[in-house]
């Protein structure tokens, strides 16, 4: 048996805007997601183990995301715009 997946949840959509340009930078930024209650970075570590850094949506902003899951590609800077950096 091995890791298969690592998560960490950042306070606000601000920090997860910064972990995009430290993740870019360091060339280990291996896609993105918006699954609607939730928004959400993947890479790998120098071993190979995935990982995934994410935000969550404030729950009274779920909608119809709340009944099912989604998986849609992720416009973080239209999402900045929409809840403000420092949204937590």
């Amino acid at each position: 048996t091995g890791l298969y997946h690592l998560a960490w949840e950042v306070p606000t959509i601000g920090d997860l805007a910064g972990a995009a340009r430290t993740l870019r930078e360091e060339g280990v930024l291996g896609g993105a997601s918006d699954h609607g209650v939730s928004k959400s970075l993947y890479g790998a570590d120098p071993d190979g183990n995935e990982f995934e850094i994410m935000w969550r949506v404030p729950r009274d902003q779920w909608g119809e995301y709340e009944q099912r899951g989604a998986i849609m590609p992720l416009d973080l800077e239209r999402e900045l715009e929409r809840y403000g950096s420092d949204r937590s």
